[in-house]
């Protein structure tokens, strides 16, 4: 892993996958006893309006969608196979082209050999 996915990889509160008709897979939280997985809830009705809209207009280009909570960001992904969301701390200013184009390719199944995240 690069310096630079390690940094990505830090900002990383929690992760969420779903596959792609946004049904939910994995948790992913820190170990730290934050095991809180409210802010999922915004993600899955993300997707499923995304999927309403999807039956009346064209938006198959789909990459990517930030949802802002009072507590929290989280950026949403379309992956291949699947959607991933990533947890991130509101105030970092983390989300740009390189780090989209890391989301892209970040296999969350890794965090599960992170010490920092535990599988829920």
């Amino acid at each position: 892993m690069t310096a630079v996915e390690e940094t990505f990889e830090a900002y990383i509160l929690g992760a969420a996958t779903f596959d792609l008709s946004g049904l939910p897979k994995e948790y992913y939280t820190l170990v730290d006893g934050s095991k809180s997985i409210i802010w999922v809830q915004p993600i899955f009705q993300a997707l499923g309006l995304k999927s309403l809209l999807a039956a009346s207009l064209p938006v198959e280009n789909f990459t990517h969608a930030v949802i802002h909570g009072k507590e929290f960001t989280a950026i949403v992904i379309r992956q291949q196979g699947n959607y991933l969301a990533l947890l991130i701390d509101p105030q970092n200013e983390v989300i740009d082209d390189n780090f989209l184009k890391w989301a892209l390719s970040f296999n969350a199944t890794l965090l599960k050999n992170n010490p920092r995240f535990q599988v829920i």
